[in-house]
């Protein structure tokens, strides 16, 4: 697209920055190694012509001539300027050859020069007895020269010169090996940060880019089972955990949609089985109503006999919300804690609960109780008679058995068995689902009032103390099997 940023990858930006930044060190160490050769270069020329002047001093100390000295020392130093300027700055000699090779000793006394105390090399020589200066050009011929400057007794100064010639040049400048090399080393280090440093890093974004991007597509890919082998340093432990965080709130959140779809249509088919199991009852109240009304002068005994269906059927009804309400509250509560359970005495609540299920079980059944003397365990004792009333209820019911064993052991394990018709085999997963029947025109009958939520309300009931039931073929009959904590044995027997 016309007009669009040029994207460059972090790889590069990366790379980019480490080599300015390497040629940047570079650059800095060859300024003042530069700088450095050249001084210690200078150091030595300047040593070479203090030695001249030291000379010259010398030898004007014990009254020698000025133009004999020079005659002496200029054969081994060609084109040597030498200058004598007292303490007032004043030029009180000064000898210039250029392009002969010897000085011409009849240069006459130069007096219309400027004050020299203001030249730089002047200046450090009276403050530290010898100065140089590199490459300054001379007032008195525009050319450029290396001075040397000796302070001598009497405030003279005597300075030496050579000219700035393309052969001194050559002599003050730097060598070019120590360039090359510096440049080779910093190609070396580049290309070693490179590999250890950019590359790992950008291997991080790049993989971490990726993840990103396939999860903004969120088109259900495998990238969740997927593994991104970060590298071992900060950044890649950094992207690793910000994957893993986002790999495990994702599957958080799928699982967390999928337990609130599962929850909306279990409703959905709750709220329709409830319609369902509403119908039967309601119309059968309504019709009996209409008998009653149309028929005012019906005799006693038929209409006793309307009058009792309807109340079984608004028993049935009462039966079904109670029902509904429990399983309700039973499928919102978490799981019980210690502080939540008391101590209750199961054996007497199942006591209780077979000799009541005796008058309503066929004279044919029967109930046998087989558990520890005053076996007690933690739990809700209204939720416990809930679940042990629903499973003998169901025994009556709907297993054809002639005989019904509740049993448990002093560690907490029930067992509530028949030995009835039982079920087939398929149809035992789906036993605790609400309003799951197994065959609904054999098991329904006139005077049923089973509202097809009981083993629902088993299960809800078991996992608020965290148990879970299990129902096996007992052959002939079911077998319902769970456990539950037993309490103290200082707590046995208190209700």
């Amino acid at each position: 697209m016309a007009g669009s940023p040029i994207k460059i990858s972090f790889r590069v930006r990366i790379l980019a920055l480490l080599l300015a930044t390497c040629w940047l060190l570079a650059a800095a160490f060859i300024a003042f190694q530069y700088h450095r050769e050249r001084e210690f270069k200078a150091d030595i020329l300047d040593t070479r012509l203090q030695m001249h002047n030291d000379r010259i001093i010398d030898d004007l100390r014990r009254g020698e001539n000025i133009d004999s000295i020079l005659r002496r020392i200029s054969a081994p130093t060609p084109h040597l300027r030498v200058t004598l300027i007292d303490s007032t700055g004043r030029v009180l000699y000064d000898t210039r050859s250029p392009g002969a090779s010897t000085p011409n000793p009849h240069c006459s006394l130069l007096t219309a020069q400027s004050n020299h105390n203001t030249r730089p090399e002047v200046i450090a020589a009276r403050a530290h007895g010898q100065g140089h200066s590199i490459a300054r050009t001379s007032q008195s011929d525009a050319s450029p020269y290396f001075y040397s400057a000796r302070l001598a007794p009497h405030g003279l100064v005597v300075r030496s010169a050579v000219p700035y010639t393309h052969s001194l040049t050559e002599v003050l400048a730097v060598d070019r090996t120590i360039i090359w090399i510096l440049l080779g080393i910093t190609l070396a280090v580049s290309a070693l940060a490179l590999l250890v440093l950019a590359r790992p890093i950008a291997l991080s974004i790049r993989r971490l880019r990726d993840f990103a991007g396939r999860a903004a597509r969120d088109d259900d890919q495998p990238i969740y089972r997927d593994t991104y082998p970060f590298p071992h340093d900060e950044l890649g432990d950094i992207a690793a955990t910000i994957v893993r965080l986002y790999v495990q709130r994702e599957a958080q959140h799928r699982r967390a949609l999928a337990l609130e779809r599962e929850s909306a249509r279990l409703k959905r088919q709750l709220t329709a089985n409830i319609n369902h199991e509403l119908k039967t009852p309601v119309a059968s109240i309504l019709i009996s109503l209409e008998l009653l009304r149309d028929h005012p002068h019906l005799c006693a005994e038929r209409r006793a006999r309307i009058e009792e269906r309807i109340y079984a059927n608004a028993l049935r009804l009462s039966s079904l919300l109670r029902d509904v309400r429990l399983l309700t509250r039973l499928e919102d509560a978490p799981p019980a804690t210690p502080a939540d359970l008391r101590p209750v005495n199961v054996t007497a609540l199942v006591g209780d609960l077979a000799d009541q299920a005796r008058l309503r079980a066929p004279a044919t059944m029967t109930i046998r109780v087989d558990m520890p003397h005053d076996l007690t365990v933690r739990g809700d004792a209204r939720l416990l008679e809930s679940v042990f009333s629903n499973l003998i209820d169901n025994a009556i019911a709907h297993s054809g058995a002639t005989e019904l064993l509740v049993w448990a052991d002093a560690r907490g394990h029930f067992r509530i068995a028949d030995n009835g018709c039982g079920v087939g085999a398929e149809h035992l997963p789906r036993l605790f689902e609400r309003f799951y029947r197994v065959d609904d025109s054999r098991t329904r009958r006139d005077h049923d009032s089973g509202t097809g939520l009981g083993l629902a309300i088993v299960r809800h009931a078991l996992a608020v103390h965290a148990a879970t039931i299990a129902v096996a073929d007992a052959r002939p009959g079911l077998a319902f099997t769970f456990t539950l904590t037993p309490s103290n044995s200082s707590e046995t027997g208190k209700t």
